[in-house]
């Protein structure tokens, strides 16, 4: 009996379908989505959605509380900061940099482990002997002192943080690109062209990479929010994006000397953090029960 098989279009767009009805079904995955498309935007048209240059002082207004407190006013909704600056403003810019750095830094992170663990896991003996000893010795350093030392190296600025971040954060991607490629190495199909003479290259772009870029997806969605908290802590530190450029990890740390005289100053930022990151690990989770294959028949 002859079997036909749906075309390939009509399978990916059911499988999309089936995507948007498990982030429908999903109250947190919904709750992620929305809050990841409202920082996107607010980091796309910072220039049109901030009522205020962020960098604008003034001093009359410094520390003025919210608008909702008996003496806030309704021009600085969220209120204004020791410098008289607009609190809502900088944390509209201060999320463009936070997606930007999350989003460079992964993509970096992604990529630099992904071809560490495809070529050490097909090649194996010495290569992946000399890759794996690599790993270990990144592994055998806190990340954050890692990251620390670094920075102090290379010194502050929007592109050092991105290759700090990318560079120390590419260890989770390579040990679990090249475990699943050693499972991958004994699979028929892999085999199959090996047998008849197929290119390494084309072996690992073509037959072993689809095979594995749902985990590293999943993984990289999850890592999102480490990063945020990351470039956060070293601008905190005085290590990540200069004073200047108005950032959640700066306005956490100039906050931190007002807590009992204006708590809106460190809760606020503090406060889009924590939603960002529980928004990306959330779509983490929707993506990881999305593309796993074992977890299709129970969800």
């Amino acid at each position: 009996m002859e079997v036909t098989r749906e075309p390939l279009s009509l399978t990916r767009r059911k499988n999309i379908q089936r995507g948007f009805s498990m982030l429908l079904r999903s109250r947190t995955a919904t709750f992620g989505a929305i809050v990841l498309i409202l920082l996107t935007l607010a980091a796309l048209f910072a220039g049109r959605i901030a009522p205020h240059d962020p960098a604008k002082q003034s001093l009359p207004q410094r520390l003025q509380p919210p608008a909702w407190s008996s003496e806030g006013s309704p021009d600085r909704l969220l209120g204004a900061d020791q410098l008289g600056r607009d609190i809502l403003s900088r944390l509209v810019y201060g999320a463009r940099i936070s997606l930007s750095v999350g989003a460079a830094a992964v993509l970096l992170a992604t990529t630099l482990g992904t071809t560490v663990g495809l070529v050490a896991g097909y090649y194996g003996k010495w290569m992946d002997a000399f890759l794996m000893r690599t790993v270990d010795m990144f592994l055998a350093f806190p990340f954050l002192l890692m990251a620390l030392v670094f920075m102090a190296t290379l010194g502050a600025g929007l592109r050092n943080i991105i290759i700090v971040l990318g560079i120390t954060g590419w260890v989770p991607y390579a040990r679990l690109v090249r475990g699943q490629v050693l499972s991958l190495r004994e699979r028929e199909f892999v085999l199959a062209a090996e047998a008849i003479g197929v290119p390494n290259a084309r072996m690992i772009l073509r037959h072993i990479l689809p095979n594995v870029l749902a985990s590293v997806i999943v993984l990289a969605s999850l890592q999102i929010g480490t990063v945020i908290i990351s470039e956060s802590s070293l601008t905190f530190l005085g290590l990540g994006i200069p004073p200047a450029i108005p950032t959640w990890g700066t306005m956490l740390a100039t906050g931190r000397d007002y807590v009992t005289r204006a708590w809106w100053l460190a809760t606020l930022p503090g406060l889009a953090i924590v939603l960002t990151v529980l928004a990306t690990n959330f779509i983490g989770d929707w993506l990881r029960d999305v593309l796993d294959p074992t977890l299709r028949g129970v969800l």
